[in-house]
This record gives structure tokens, sequence and C-alpha cells, in this order.
């Protein structure tokens, strides 16, 4: 029964870390020279931590900046998501082959994004207010809302919904109270109490028939 309580404050931990696992991914601090390091550097109250620089005294900690240049990635690690809050993230010196669609999910804060000169901007060149190359790296910066754009950023959601940004090029629609639901098509509020009780239910149920699952073993000989 103790691991069944343990498992929620588990799940919790990478979110507390805030982006611990992901300051780790290569060793040291920003390298001289990235952007991650120049905008530490350039920000009062910002201080390093493996290869992030997060806001000190920040409660709770917000990861600023992160610096995975040379690396040596062939893919964005699985972590990358920690740094969703991050203003500045690095990828130059890496054998990156390529971006995914939907790598920078949640991104909204990200404001300069360097990458190597072989691969584009997430979103396009559209989706920045300015894009430059230096030797071997791709600078993308200023990002811009897709929701106020025209043209290739062009983006409408459906009745009774509303247009935020949800990264680089990427956008998710809202629904307007009191709509809810597929396309915001369901009138009134959402059933709040009845889900909670459906979902406390069955998490109660799915608890008792494992802990007198693990009882029976135990009394097993």
């Amino acid at each position: 029964m103790g691991a069944l309580l343990l498992l929620p404050l588990l799940l919790l931990l990478p979110w507390a870390a805030g982006g611990a696992a992901v300051c780790g991914r290569c060793p040291g601090p920003p390298r001289n020279g990235s952007v991650v390091a120049r905008y530490c550097a350039s920000r009062a109250g910002a201080e390093s931590e493996g290869r992030c620089c997060r806001e000190r005294g920040a409660r709770p900690e917000r990861l600023l900046g992160l610096d995975l240049s040379n690396c040596s990635l062939r893919s964005l690690p699985p972590g990358l998501a920690e740094a969703a809050a991050a203003v500045v993230l690095d990828l130059t010196e890496n054998p990156l082959a390529a971006l995914p669609s939907g790598s920078f999910l949640g991104f909204t804060h990200l404001q300069q994004l360097a990458v190597p000169l072989a691969l584009e901007c997430p979103g396009g060149s559209s989706a920045w207010e300015e894009v430059t190359t230096l030797q071997s790296s791709r600078l993308c910066q200023g990002q811009r809302n897709p929701c106020n754009g025209s043209g290739e950023l062009a983006w409408s959601c459906p009745e009774n919904a509303a247009c935020a940004p949800d990264g680089p090029g990427l956008v998710q629609c809202l629904c307007d109270s009191p709509f809810h639901g597929y396309k915001c098509l369901r009138e009134g509020t959402f059933p709040v109490l009845l889900f909670c009780g459906i979902l406390g239910a069955v998490t109660l149920g799915l608890s008792l028939l494992l802990w007198g699952t693990q009882r029976r073993k135990a009394k097993t000989p």
C-alpha cells in the first residue's frame, strides 16, 4: 500500500526537479561563447547549473536556458520537454539529422534557438522574426505568434474557440467558456465532480485490488 502512495510522488519528481535531468545531459557548464552563456551572463539574477541557466531565487525555479551544443546528439533527447520554459536553447555542433515536427511543442517562451546550419528553424523561417547564419550554425530569433499572423502563419480555430500559441509555428485552440468537448461544440459546465468521482472510484478500486493481491502473496508460505 505504501508503494501505491509513493507512486504519485515519483511521477512528480521530474516536474519538481525543473529540468535537472536534461541539465546534466552533457558535462560541464554552458560553453563559453554559446548563446546560453551570453544570455545567462547578461541577465541579472541568473546562474548556471550544469548545462542550464536558471533564475536565482525563483520558486519554483525557472529554467531560462539550456546548452546542448557539442553533445554528440543524433536526435533530440527524450527529456527536452523539461526545458519548455527556456528562453534560449543551443543545439549547435551536433550531428542532428532533423528536427521532427512538434519537437518544440509547448516552448512558448523560446526567443533564441541555435541549430546546426544543415537544419532549418522549427516552424520555418516565417515562424521567427529573424533568422541569421554564422559559420556552421543557424540562429532563430524572436518567436512569432502564429495566432496573429497572416499568410503561412494564418490559423483559424473552430467556432467557440480561441487560438493560443504552443511553440514555434504551433498553436492550440482553447474553448471559450462555457463550451467544451470536441471542437468546442458542447455548451455548459464541464461535469468536474462527476469526472473526479468516477476517477476516484476507479483509482480506489485498483488500489484495493492491488493491495489484496499483495496481501495474499505475502500470506502464501
